[in-house]
């Protein structure tokens, strides 16, 4: 039976979900390891395991994978992102402004925590107050990116970030359209 499923794997054409739940199948029925499976299947460990990590989406993400909307790429670098609102306003960028897998990853990037703190000014004090923390929300927001707002005795900068060429553009055109 072992062998039959495996086939069956083989032989259809199964959308990327689908194909993560058969792995999650095979695993749980025979008590198998990832590594065994993709011995097994032909197939590395890392795309079972990743293939597998599909079905932790949210569901309108996983009906969008499902439609072929979305590709099993842009799925796995929305995976980097922890926030379920976070993962499906990404997902509807990506439709709506047909990003590439490359630029998603870059988005997802973007969003995602930072590991290090940002660095005060070298010379007076750092100040984030409820006006500068309220003006970088806004911001954010309204650019649909991460934006940081940074002051030092009373003067700042305001950094926008962008995951690519055509995200730049669309925060440009926000820009100017807000004139």
């Amino acid at each position: 039976m072992r062998e039959a499923l495996i086939e069956n794997i083989h032989r259809s054409q199964l959308n990327p979900l689908e194909e993560g739940a058969a792995y999650a199948q095979l695993l749980n029925d025979f008590n198998c390891t990832h590594d065994e499976l993709a011995l097994k299947l032909g197939r590395s460990r890392p795309l079972i395991s990743n293939t597998i990590r599909l079905l932790n989406l949210p569901p309108t993400v996983q009906r969008k994978v499902a439609a072929g909307v979305i590709s099993a790429g842009h799925a796995r670098a929305l995976l980097g992102l922890t926030d379920e609102a976070e993962i499906e306003k990404l997902a509807n960028r990506i439709v709506a402004e047909g990003l590439s897998v490359r630029a998603t990853e870059e988005a997802v990037a973007i969003h995602s925590p930072k590991k290090s703190s940002a660095k005060a000014g070298k010379s007076g004090k750092s100040s984030t107050t409820g006006e500068t923390l309220a003006a970088q929300e806004l911001l954010s927001d309204y650019l649909d990116t991460r934006v940081s707002v940074q002051g030092v005795n009373g003067k700042g900068k305001i950094v926008i970030e962008y995951a690519g060429r055509e995200d730049l553009q669309r925060i440009v055109d926000l820009i100017e359209g807000s004139k």
